[in-house]
């Protein structure tokens, strides 16, 4: 039986017969091609590899999840992450309650720990198809939207001053409203660079960076202070991961000429979070849904982020449709969540593996409603870009 609320049927049946438990966990690897070659401090590349989970629990109700770890970002690699997912999670879950996420996530830390982009396939799974059932979209089932639009960062690789002045016109003049420029192969290039963006698109376009932790305390503190004329909303990852004494060093002189600092690479599980704050190391923190280990831990990061006084950015730059969905109804649901989200994948990529590729390129988009994520998985497609991995002999 289903129940009706003024007249219109939901989904989740009546509470009685209501008995989810996950019957099959399917994993898929692809290798999705990107519109063009992007250069950080870490590396190249033309494709991104990605992991996606479909879970079916009783009824036939689906749900999604998508990772795409990137070398440098992630400390699992793809075939890491499909193995683990593959012979110890899927079967870890199979038979359990898809809509408790507390249950699911203790499952799958007494299991293996860390794994977190692994474990985030999982977790958003779950959620999208517990708000599937629910008939609603992941940001209600997340406890409401608050934001009714939600606006993107365009994204500036390693190039010359002139083709990345160009270029982040460009995305301008199609309604974005800021954008993160690559940094880490040489300050006064990188100035140089700043320089020219910063006099092509005007004073009130908020300018990013990211050294993607290319360089040491000493030499970052010489860039902010180059580029402290330029006005930038922030600086990401100035220092290895690692480094947490370092990056508070370079926050205190960075703030003394009026450059915030933001932790990437250092944030990882809530402990990192933690660190960061005690050691006064950064201004605002970036989260990802995969990179936390799913809805669960990110909210729960972001709300401890938010008690210290510190904002959030989101977004993870080149997920799938799925990734990048999961990271637009989270950020709707959090007002500590800078506007200018991260997850632009969807510009990237020359085709996607869910049934409508996303459109971001105007900046923003209206609140997409769901149900679940809004997404549907494209069979034809994960096989068209199915990658296997290698057995050893």
């Amino acid at each position: 039986m289903l129940t009706k609320i003024r007249g219109h049927k939901m989904l989740w049946p009546e509470r009685q017969n209501v008995n989810l438990k996950i019957e099959r966990v399917e994993v898929f690897g692809v290798a999705m091609p990107l519109v063009m070659e992007f250069k950080n401090a870490y590396l190249s590349k033309s494709v991104v590899k990605s992991v996606i989970v479909r879970i079916t629990a009783t009824g036939g109700a689906v749900g999604y999840g998508n990772i795409d770890p990137t070398p440098g970002y992630s400390k699992e690699s793809i075939e890491d992450s499909l193995a683990m997912i593959e012979s110890r999670l899927a079967p870890a879950v199979l038979g359990m309650d898809p809509t408790n996420i507390h249950r699911i996530t203790a499952k799958m830390d007494a299991t293996v720990q860390e794994f977190y982009d692994a474990k985030a396939t999982i977790d958003m799974a779950c959620t999208d198809l517990a708000a599937r059932v629910a008939g609603v979209a992941v940001h209600t089932w997340l406890g409401g939207a608050v934001k009714d639009r939600l606006h993107f960062n365009a994204w500036i690789s390693i190039q010359s001053p002139e083709n990345a002045a160009r270029e982040t016109k460009a995305w301008q003049d199609q309604g974005f409203r800021s954008c993160k420029i690559k940094v880490g192969a040489d300050i006064h290039a990188d100035r140089d660079r700043i320089k020219a963006v910063r006099e092509a698109c005007g004073p009130d376009f908020n300018i990013r960076i990211d050294a993607n932790a290319g360089y040491d305390a000493d030499t970052s503190i010489k860039l902010a202070e180059l580029i402290a004329p330029y006005k930038l909303q922030l600086f990401e990852q100035p220092v290895p991961a690692h480094d947490i004494a370092g990056m508070a060093r370079v926050r205190k002189a960075a703030n003394a000429v009026g450059v915030p600092i933001m932790a990437d690479e250092s944030v990882i599980d809530h402990a990192s979070l933690i660190n960061i704050i005690r050691a006064d190391a950064a201004d605002i923190v970036k989260v990802k849904v995969m990179k936390q280990g799913g809805f669960l831990n990110t909210r729960r990061m972001i709300a401890t982020a938010e008690a210290a006084g510190i904002r959030c950015v989101v977004g993870h730059g080149f997920g799938l449709g799925v990734n990048t969905m999961a990271e637009i109804m989270l950020a709707a649901t959090s007002n500590n969540v800078i506007d200018g989200l991260e997850c632009v994948g969807p510009l990237k990529t020359k085709d996607d593996i869910v049934t409508e590729k996303l459109d971001l390129s105007k900046g923003s988009i209206a609140l997409p409603q769901g149900p679940g994520l809004g997404v549907t998985l494209d069979d034809a497609k994960l096989v068209k870009y199915r990658f296997e991995i290698k057995k050893a002999a």
